[in-house]
């Protein structure tokens, strides 16, 4: 706890004055010092420290001004609070103190209530003072061991002073960046600024203990790098901000790198590929391509084998990408501009930028599944894997990064569902059947609420007897739109999507329903049976 009390040297060469004020200043809780005249005040000063003086103007010899001039060569209006006190006909002595340094003034006769509030506000702003200077130098040693960058900003002028090395860390020289707040809020990602702004005013409320948040900044040469901002606010005796500082690090390799395979993950990726896409639209016959890798039959490598070996696995096939793309003979047909990426489980992404034929994007795919053809030795074991691959070509159509990673990504699908261990390129037309299947599933999962489906009745003919020994169960779905859909057209998204245990049970109860209804009929034969198909997945049911 803070046991300090405020010491104040009162200077003034009339005995009953210095005294009265004395007294009534002890009975507030300070710490008083007296002197009579210029020369005990400097005494006092260099040998015993005082936090604050008041300062009469009218005294012999060495008048007040003369006294501030000696005092201000020596101590800032920071370091020594300086209230002068003077007649109420000396405005004149008032603006002279003022210019001089003087940080306020009273009048004669002395309002003790002003005097006790302007003293308490000069006290104030000495302590904020000090303790962000404090924090100024807490901030440097760290930022000489961190390498951060500082950043200190006044609040009252609105002038913000970013450190040498805060400019460097966004690729700015000395003179490359103003004293404003808005150098910092204009380099600041669009989607992050508000957020950051938010974050900025919360501290300065007093809402959260110190300000702390993690946006991109727009660098030098146009990519953004992810960078943490740290700062404490510094405040007066009400509580209102006078100053905020603080430190900036740059976290970018931690934020946008893969931490298995050390590749660019999908922050990174999408990054590149936006400031790609941007280039294009200024240059017309810019070509690039979006290469998505998928492992075909990881989760079945990763079960069997176990997770330590499927994250071999996936290091063992991003040193191979890396290394296909690196070679030489690549090199010489696609240049140097990609980048391979992991965005996560056991998708890769590859951006081939500045092409000089759309096909070299395939011969990239050929080149890549070639290099994962040779098994990996894990574990001491073999393990063989294969890659599909969907390429999506550059469009004047693609306006964000995230459009033509999704064709990539759905022609990857398609290249699975074609076999695997293969690669496809993007058309509409794969656009216009994943948007049918997406709808057909959504009209799948209702028509199952809105009761849909039908069952209808093949008869089953005993070839000995030529009477009907049983009925066929026909799933049908009434589609109110499309009319009478038969299993070819609803099964398989069904399957995929897990709709066909619901789909089933349902299936199964209508046919138990409709046998019970007919072995009901006295007349029916009572060995009539009912068969219903039933899928693989049903079968894994335990309540079958």
């Amino acid at each position: 706890m803070n046991t300090h009390k405020n010491r104040l040297l009162i200077v003034d060469d009339n005995e009953m004055n210095r005294d009265m004020l004395a007294r009534r200043l002890a009975r507030k809780g300070y710490e008083i010092a007296l002197a009579e005249n210029a020369r005990q005040l400097l005494q006092r000063v260099e040998q015993e420290g005082v936090d604050l003086v008041l300062l009469d103007i009218e005294m012999p010899e060495i008048s007040g001004l003369d006294a501030l001039k000696t005092l201000r060569e020596a101590y800032s209006p920071i370091e020594l609070p300086v209230i002068m006190v003077t007649a109420k006909n000396q405005s004149e002595d008032i603006v002279k103190a003022l210019d001089m340094g003087a940080n306020d003034y009273l009048t004669k006769p002395i309002d003790f209530p002003v005097a006790v509030a302007r003293i308490g506000t000069q006290l104030s702003h000495k302590r904020a003072q000090e303790a962000l200077r404090e924090s100024e130098e807490r901030y440097a040693l760290a930022a000489q061991g961190a390498n951060d960058g500082l950043w200190d900003w006044n609040v009252l002028t609105n002038f913000v002073h970013y450190s040498p090395r805060w400019k460097a860390m966004l690729g700015c020289q000395e003179g490359e960046v103003g004293g404003t707040p808005e150098e910092w809020f204009d380099r600041i990602h669009d989607a992050d600024r508000e957020r950051v702004k938010q974050e900025i005013v919360a501290h300065q409320k007093g809402l959260t203990p110190h300000f702390e948040s993690e946006h991109r900044m727009l660098h030098k040469d146009g990519s953004f790098r992810w960078m943490l901002s740290r700062g404490l606010a510094v405040r007066d005796a009400s509580g209102k901000t006078l100053r905020m500082a603080g430190s900036q690090t740059d976290i970018t390799e931690g934020k946008v790198s893969d931490p298995l395979t050390g590749l660019p993950n999908r922050l990174l990726f999408i990054d590149r590929l936006g400031r790609v896409i941007k280039h294009a639209k200024r240059r017309k016959d810019h070509i690039f391509a979006v290469l998505f890798l998928d492992l075909d039959g990881f989760k079945m490598i990763n079960d069997s084998v176990g997770h330590l070996i499927g994250d071999q696995l996936l290091l063992g096939v991003a040193n191979r990408l890396e290394k296909c793309l690196r070679s030489t003979d690549t090199v010489a047909r696609l240049g140097e501009s990609f980048t391979v990426a992991r965005l996560g489980g056991d998708e890769f992404t590859v951006l081939l930028d500045d092409l000089k034929d759309p096909n070299d994007a395939k011969r990239a795919a050929e080149r890549l599944m070639k290099a994962l053809t040779a098994p990996f030795v894990l574990g001491g074991k073999e393990v063989f894997t294969s890659v599909s691959i969907g390429i999506a070509l550059s469009n004047p159509a693609y306006e964000q990064p995230e459009d033509i990673l999704r064709d990539a990504d759905t022609a990857m699908y398609r290249a699975k569902s074609l076999g695997k261990a293969r690669f496809e390129v993007f058309d509409a037309d794969m656009r216009a059947s994943v948007m049918a299947r997406l709808q057909l599933e959504t009209d799948l999962r209702r028509a199952l609420e809105r009761q849909e489906f039908r069952n209808f009745y093949q008869p089953i003919v005993s070839l000995a007897s030529g009477k009907i020994a049983g009925f066929e169960a026909l799933l049908r779905w009434e589609h109110p739109t499309r009319g009478l859909l038969g299993p070819e057209e609803f099964i398989a998204v069904a399957e995929e999507t897990g709709l066909i245990r619901e789909l089933g049970w349902w299936n199964l109860r209508e046919a138990c329903r409709q046998i019970s209804d007919w072995k009901a009929n006295p007349d029916a034969d009572p060995d009539l049976i009912i068969s219903v198909n039933l899928s693989v997945k049903q079968f894994l049911q335990p309540n079958l």
